[in-house]
């Protein structure tokens, strides 16, 4: 276990990390079927649940850095987000009636349905 310094940046679901000194990433992780776990005061993992041998470790400047970036992780993946988006749906379709998604053709997708698994 060898500490690096890194910078890192999330997109979407993408945390993609740096050297200090250069603007193009060196590599990115994918945050899908992974686990985000609080490890110490400043610090914070991810692991894979397909690959459990497979865990990074982050050591923030302070503990509320630290629990930012655990929260904005755990909200970062596309499960996270389409279940999301299914109870705001839901809630949506409670006080209007009406489903917000009709209006762009895309209500009937299996994607958008509380049961949907991803193949």
């Amino acid at each position: 276990a060898v500490l690096k310094k890194r910078l890192v940046k999330l997109v979407v679901n993408f945390l993609f990390y740096f050297r200090t000194d250069e603007a193009e990433p060196i590599g990115a992780l994918l945050l899908e079927r992974c686990r985000i776990t609080k490890e110490e005061e400043n610090v914070f993992s991810i692991s894979f649940i397909e690959e459990p041998e497979r865990k990074y470790c982050f050591e923030c400047a302070t503990e509320e850095q630290c629990q930012e970036w655990v929260e904005a992780l755990k909200r970062a993946s596309y499960e996270f987000l389409r279940r999301s988006l299914i109870f705001y749906r839901n809630e949506i379709q409670k006080m209007t009636g009406k489903d917000p998604l009709e209006q762009y053709g895309i209500s009937e997708e299996a994607r958008f349905q509380l049961g949907a698994h991803r193949q």
